[in-house]
């Protein structure tokens, strides 16, 4: 298991992230003026081969070594499975890359959940734009197949607490299911912010969910954010325990699915 015992006040991390059709890469401390080198770029079937590329333009940006960092972070999913298995190599192979006799073990790992690093865009946006906090932020990201990952997290003064963890849900489903989640942890009348990709293609199941949209994508600056509490908490794993959260098992479907599908849809005035 990697040592995070004795951290240092300035950390050094990389941050990956990979999840959706967007690819972000960040390097800094997770201060709120931490961030140091960033990048945001197409991602989807091209991260397997401009990932890499991009952590050594910022290593050389920015003249920090591989073995001068303290972690490596990436976002561990809900998302796209090419791009979680994507991110998740190659934050093991950085970090084995950095062993040595001083790191026997290499870098210490971080896997963050998606849906948390979407919350924290939110709220970071939310923050900078000179809002209150609201009482919860629900992330919604695409999951295709007509269905969404979704969470919901609190916010408290010490950060995003989740309610649940991460699940899948048809669109038609997912106001009951928020409703259920608020009822339970939040006070009446407390204000929910609705964030991520969905509000286009899910326009018609969510036209029902009260709570104010705001578009945004999980990224590398938000891993960075919340790498330092997660750290502090023992939340980094060596790179050999190191996994993608997928929640959905099945990747694709069957011809016959497909056939369905397509035969609903043109049925559906």
């Amino acid at each position: 298991m990697p040592d995070n015992r004795a951290m240092p006040s300035a950390l050094r991390l990389l941050a990956l992230e990979t999840s959706t059709d967007t690819l972000s890469v960040a390097l800094g401390s997770g201060a709120p003026d931490g961030l140091v080198w960033q990048h945001s770029g197409p991602g989807g079937a091209m991260a397997s081969t401009t990932l890499l590329p991009l952590v050594k333009q910022a290593l050389d940006a920015t003249g920090w070594s591989l073995a001068s960092l303290d972690a490596v972070v990436f976002g561990r999913g809900p998302g796209s499975f090419t791009g979680l298995r994507t991110a998740c190599a190659v934050a093991q192979g950085l970090a084995y890359g950095a062993q040595g006799t001083e790191r026997p073990a290499g870098l210490p790992v971080l896997p963050v959940d998606t849906l948390l690093a979407l919350a924290e865009e939110a709220r970071w946006t939310r923050e900078q734009q000179g809002h209150p906090a609201p009482g919860a932020i629900s992330a919604l990201l695409d999951a295709r197949m007509g269905e969404l990952y979704v969470a919901t997290y609190t916010c408290t003064p010490s950060g995003l607490a989740p309610l649940a963890p991460p699940r899948l849900c048809a669109p038609a489903d997912v106001q009951a299911h928020l409703h259920t989640q608020w009822q339970q942890h939040l006070p009446a009348g407390g204000e929910v912010l609705l964030t991520g990709n969905v509000f286009d293609t899910c326009a018609s199941g969510l036209a029902g969910v009260p709570g104010t949209r705001q578009p945004a994508l999980p990224g590398a600056a938000a891993l960075l954010r919340l790498a330092p509490a997660l750290l502090a908490q023992g939340a980094a794993v060596a790179a050999r325990d190191a996994m993608p959260l997928y929640v959905r098992d099945k990747v694709a479907q069957t011809t016959d699915e497909r056939e369905r599908l397509r035969v609903n849809a043109a049925a559906t005035p």
